[in-house]
C-alpha cells in the first residue's frame, strides 16, 4: 500500500500536478440490499494501462488492478465487488457493490495512476434501511418502524413516507423517537399497510429506503367504511376474509343499530356456510336481500389473543314505481338506496334481447328519477338503475315494466264494449227472426184460406150442374 502511494506521490511530482480530481472527497447514500456505485472518473487517452486501487479504512485493499490488467480482489465486502472493463478502459473507475449490507458503509479511497493522469478521491458510503417490528404485526397491536443510518449523518433530517404520501412529520398519528435512528411508534391497523420510505436529507444529498407492511387480521374488507350494495331480493355476500393463514377463534357476527349495539341477524344469513370455507375466510352469505336488512354488520375473531373486529354496511337497492290509472297515465321510475352517501351519479340504462338472446344496452338518461309518459311497446320491459361513485360504477337495479298491466283496463273497456254490441246485434237478429216467422204464418194461413174458398166455390158449382 504505501509502495503504490509513494509511487502515486512521486508521479504527481513528475506531472506537475496534472490530475484534475486530486483529493476530491464526496458522500453518497446507498439502500440495503441495492446496488451501489462509487464514482470515480478521470478521463485520459491511456486509461486502460491504468493502475487502479480501491481500499477501505481499518479493512485494506477491495480491488485492484495492475498495468498488465490483472486484477486482485480483497476480502469481505469485495467478494461483492467488481469494475466493468468496458467502463475501465474509457477511464471510468467506479466501484460497483452488489446487495450492499450495513458493514459496507464507511470511508473508501480511489487511487488511479496513469502516463499522464493520477486520480485520488475519497468517497464515504453511508448505508441506510428501514426494518419493522414485529416483521408482521397483528392489526392493534403496538409495531416500530426504524430508519437506521450507518454512520448515522450528524445534522440531517428525516421524513416518511406511506405510498409515495408524506406521512412524517406532516401527520400527528405517529410517535417519533431518536437515538442514532429515525423510529416510528405506532398500533397496527390496515390503513398503515403498504411502501414505507425513509428520506434522509443532508445537505443537498438525499438518501431513501423502501420496505414493505403487512398487517395481519381481517384484509377485506380493508376499511370498516366498506359498502356492500345488493338488491331487495338479490343473494349476497359479506365479506370477513383474514390474513391467510390465520385461523381466529371465536368469530361472529353481528348487526348493529344507530348506537352500536348488537342486533339479532335476519333469518336469510346463512352461517351455516362457513363451514365450507377455509379458516381464514368468515364470509357470510345472505339468501335473499330484504328491504330492512340495510345497516351496519361487524365481524370479528381472536388472533394470538386479539381481537380483531371489521365493520362494513350493506346498502340495500330497489326500484319504487307508481300506480297509474290508465296506461295513458305517465310511470314514474324511483332509484332508491338505504345509504347513498357515496353515490354520485344516477344512470339509466334501458336492456333488450335480439332473438339470439344478446343483450344489449343503451343509456337513457342521467338522475334518480326515470319519467315515461306513456307504457308502450317501445319503452316497455327490462330498466336498470346504475349508481356511480367517484370511482366508478357501484351497483344497478333492475325493473320489468310490463305492457299488460296498462292494458287491461283498455281491454277490459273494449270486452265490455264488444259485449254489448254482440247482444244487441243478437236481439236485433231474433226480432228479424220472429218476424219473418210470424209473416211466413200469415203467409201460410192466408195461402189456406184462398184454397179453401177455391174448393167451396167450385163444390158449389158442381151441385148447381146437376
Amino acid at each position: 500500500m504505501w509502495q503504490f502511494l509513494l509511487l502515486l506521490g512521486t508521479s504527481l511530482l513528475v506531472t506537475g500536478g496534472r490530475c484534475q480530481c486530486l483529493s476530491e472527497y464526496t458522500e453518497m447514500f446507498a439502500e440495503a440490499g441495492s446496488q451501489a456505485v462509487l464514482p470515480c472518473t478521470c478521463r485520459s487517452p491511456s486509461a486502460s494501462a491504468a493502475v487502479v486501487l480501491w481500499s477501505k479504512d481499518l479493512e485494506g485493499t477491495v480491488w485492484r488492478k495492475g498495468k498488465s490488467g490483472l486484477e486482485h480482489w480483497g476480502i469481505g465486502a469485495a467478494q461483492r465487488v467488481r469494475c466493468p472493463h468496458s467502463e475501465v478502459g474509457a477511464g471510468d473507475y467506479s466501484l460497483y457493490i452488489k446487495e450492499v449490507r450495513e458493514e459496507d458503509s464507511g470511508k473508501y479511497t480511489c487511487m488511479v495512476q496513469d502516463r499522464e493522469k493520477n486520480l485520488s478521491k475519497r468517497i464515504l458510503l453511508r448505508v441506510i434501511k428501514v426494518s419493522i417490528s414485529p416483521p408482521a404485526p397483528v392489526e392493534g397491536n403496538k409495531m416500530t418502524i426504524t430508519c437506521s443510518v450507518s454512520p448515522w449523518p450528524q445534522e440531517a433530517t428525516v421524513s416518511w413516507m406511506l405510498n409515495e404520501k408524506r406521512v412524517y412529520p406532516d401527520s400527528a398519528d405517529y410517535v417519533l423517537s431518536k437515538n442514532q435512528a429515525s423510529v416510528l411508534e405506532s398500533k397496527a391497523s390496515a390503513g398503515m399497510m403498504g411502501n414505507w420510505s425513509c428520506v434522509v436529507h443532508k445537505g443537498r444529498k438525499q438518501g431513501k429506503a423502501t420496505t414493505a407492511l403487512t398487517v395481519r387480521g381481517i384484509v377485506n374488507p380493508s376499511s370498516s367504511s366498506a359498502k356492500v350494495y345488493a338488491e331487495v331480493g338479490s343473494a349476497v355476500t359479506l365479506p370477513c376474509v383474514f390474513s391467510t393463514g390465520l385461523t381466529p377463534s371465536d368469530t361472529a357476527w353481528e348487526r348493529l343499530d344507530t348506537s352500536g349495539s348488537a342486533l339479532p341477524l335476519s333469518p336469510s344469513f346463512n352461517l351455516t356456510s362457513l363451514l365450507s370455507l377455509p379458516p381464514w375466510d368468515r364470509s357470510v352469505g345472505v339468501g335473499q336481500v330484504g328491504q330492512g336488512d340495510g345497516g351496519r354488520y361487524r365481524c370479528s375473531g381472536t388472533v394470538e389473543g386479539r381481537r380483531v373486529t371489521k365493520e362494513m354496511q350493506l346498502v340495500t337497492a330497489q326500484v319504487l314505481s307508481n300506480s297509474p290509472s290508465t296506461q295513458k297515465a305517465p310511470v314514474s321510475l324511483t332509484c332508491h338506496l338505504s345509504n347513498a352517501s357515496e353515490v354520485t351519479e344516477y344512470e339509466w340504462v334501458r336492456v333488450t334481447y335480439d332473438l339470439n338472446g344478446t343483450q344489449s344496452e343503451s343509456s337513457v338518461q342521467k338522475g334518480r328519477v326515470l319519467g315515461i309518459n306513456r307504457v308502450t311497446d317501445r319503452n316497455s320491459g327490462e330498466w336498470a338503475c346504475r349508481f356511480h361513485g367517484k370511482k366508478g360504477v357501484l351497483g344497478n337495479v333492475t325493473y320489468h315494466l310490463h305492457l299488460m298491466s296498462g292494458l287491461m283496463r283498455d281491454n277490459e273497456t273494449g270486452s265490455s264494449s264488444y259485449v254489448a254490441m254482440v247482444a244487441g246485434l243478437g236481439f236485433f237478429l231474433l226480432v228479424l227472426l220472429l218476424v219473418l216467422v210470424q209473416m211466413y204464418r200469415n203467409y201460410r194461413r192466408v195461402r189456406s184460406t184462398t184454397a179453401v174458398c177455391v174448393f167451396l166455390k167450385s163444390t158449389l158449382t158442381w151441385k148447381i150442374r146437376f
